[in-house]
């Protein structure tokens, strides 16, 4: 079954603006015909339809979002909660250990940066703002992952790992570990030579969602966090569950 046929309506304008939104570069036309599974003609519908609101801009055959788009985004930036609360404590662990510090959230099956403060280091690692990658390996993705709400968890391991039960098992071991730990750890699992370590935070819990709203994520180059793991991984856990205080609180 291809993916058309299992997405009906306004669904075929959200997964042309979600393979835009997280390409993260101008796509052709054969690019998202690529990423999202429509039919060429259904794809050039949604597209002019996208491009009349101003949802998306088109160059020379090439495709990106548009200034309606970028509307949206700048009011994210302004009004959302998750990062206002979540940016003072981000700001002094990133102060107090001198690396940088990410702001992650977990969306369709991906694992997306929301803010990120950089370290002051010439050599220093980060997620770009906005950056997406698949949520299966990395301490960000993990710690989304072992802390998600177990039904949501299961459904989402399904679809990563639906043609390889094997390594399903072995994820889902490892994901027991970090729930009793508290915090995920990874090293060269994303960008080589990159070592992370990835705390839950949570808001009130409400019907139906009871699991990680996002995670505090610091990164260091291996060589640096070498020897300070455990005092990084502290320092993360703290400042993620005060940001999860502060979010239960309001």
């Amino acid at each position: 079954m291809n993916k058309e046929s299992s997405v009906i309506g306004a669904e075929r304008l959200l997964l042309v603006l979600s393979a835009l939104a997280s390409h993260g570069k101008a796509m052709s036309v054969k690019d998202m015909l690529g990423a999202t599974g429509l039919a060429q003609s259904t794809l050039y519908r949604q597209v002019a339809l996208l491009k009349r609101w101003g949802f998306v801009s088109e160059d020379s055959g090439y495709y990106a979002p548009g200034p309606i788009s970028l509307q949206l985004a700048l009011g994210f930036d302004v009004n959302s909660m998750l990062v206002e609360a979540s940016r003072d404590s981000m700001l002094q662990l990133s102060r107090a250990t001198q690396e940088s510090v990410g702001l992650i959230v977990a969306v369709n099956d991906q694992v997306i940066c929301l803010e990120m403060i950089e370290s002051t280091h010439s050599l220093r690692c980060s997620f770009e703002k906005g950056r997406a990658v698949p949520l299966r390996a990395g301490a960000s993705a993990k710690s989304l992952l072992a802390f998600m709400a177990d039904k949501t968890r299961a459904e989402t391991l399904e679809r990563q790992f639906a043609d390889d039960p094997a390594a399903r098992a072995a994820l889902e071991a490892e994901l027991d570990a970090i729930r009793a730990r508290g915090y995920a750890v990874s090293d060269s699992e994303i960008d080589i030579g990159v070592w992370g370590v990835s705390a839950p935070v949570f808001r009130r819990p409400t019907r139906g969602n009871s699991g990680a709203s996002a995670s505090i994520t610091l990164m260091a180059p291996s060589s640096r966090a070498a020897g300070r793991e455990q005092q990084l991984a502290d320092w993360t856990v703290r400042t993620a569950n005060a940001i999860s205080t502060q979010l239960q609180s309001n």
